[in-house]
């Protein structure tokens, strides 16, 4: 079965609205794991407008599923993951003033830096995911990276499938298919929901592990926390 990984960063970012420590980061975390969800995802930036360094630490005492550390990989970024020792960590090249992520890596362009920060991160027993878009060119680079997985970037499916186009789905299978040839896992996350979860799910084979946060944390607010996980965990078996 797809896992599910919760990213945390709108909960950060709420608390840090009210500067000061409620709703708590690690207590959520633990509650998410509580009602069922197989991993908890965060995204520090420089800024730390949402996230913080500090949280990383925190929550590595207490995650007991999957911890996952996403991010550009800066100097900053490379220590907290090496000194913190998450499950995996996942590589987006942000900009440092990105709102949010918009684009996956050229591993062509960067194949020498991701292998040099690769070999780092899978020396110290992490395992690396790297985001990317569909350009088959680029995922056979991000095989030769030595990254274990990718992370497909949803964005324009979840755009065209709102617009009734289920035919964006195609050239996610199609990368699916052949990174997993190359022995690539595959990971998936930006803009995934309920409204388009298990439709994505039924058609990308081998998917092992979805992140996803804003429109989760947006559906609780409605729904309730603990109903949203099991709604998406349910979506992600029937498929």
């Amino acid at each position: 079965m797809t896992k599910l990984s919760v990213n945390v960063n709108k909960i950060a970012t709420l608390r840090n609205s009210r500067g000061a420590d409620f709703p708590n980061v690690v207590d959520v975390s633990k509650d998410i794991e509580s009602f069922g969800a197989e991993g908890i995802t965060i995204h520090p930036r420089p800024d730390e407008r949402h996230i913080r360094y500090q949280d990383a630490y925190d929550l590595k005492k207490i995650v007991t599923t999957e911890f996952n550390i996403e991010g550009n990989p800066i100097q900053s970024f490379i220590d907290l993951v090496l000194d913190v020792k998450p499950t995996q960590v996942t590589l987006v090249p942000d900009a440092i003033d990105a709102i949010t992520s918009n684009a996956g890596w050229d591993t062509i362009k960067n194949q020498d830096f991701l292998k040099e920060v690769i070999a780092e991160f899978k020396s110290n027993g992490i395992r690396t995911s790297v985001f990317i878009d569909t350009d088959k060119k680029l995922i056979e680079a991000a095989a030769t990276t030595g990254a274990d997985r990718v992370e497909l970037y949803t964005e324009d499916f979840a755009t065209q499938y709102a617009l009734g186009n289920k035919e964006a789905i195609k050239p996610y299978t199609e990368s699916a298919i052949f990174a997993t040839e190359l022995g690539l896992g595959i990971n998936a996350g930006h803009d995934l929901s309920l409204d388009n979860i298990e439709f994505f799910a039924k058609n990308i084979p081998n998917l092992l592990e979805v992140s996803i946060g804003h429109a989760l944390i947006t559906e609780s607010l409605y729904l309730g926390l603990e109903n949203v996980i099991n709604m998406y965990k349910y979506k992600l078996k029937t498929k």
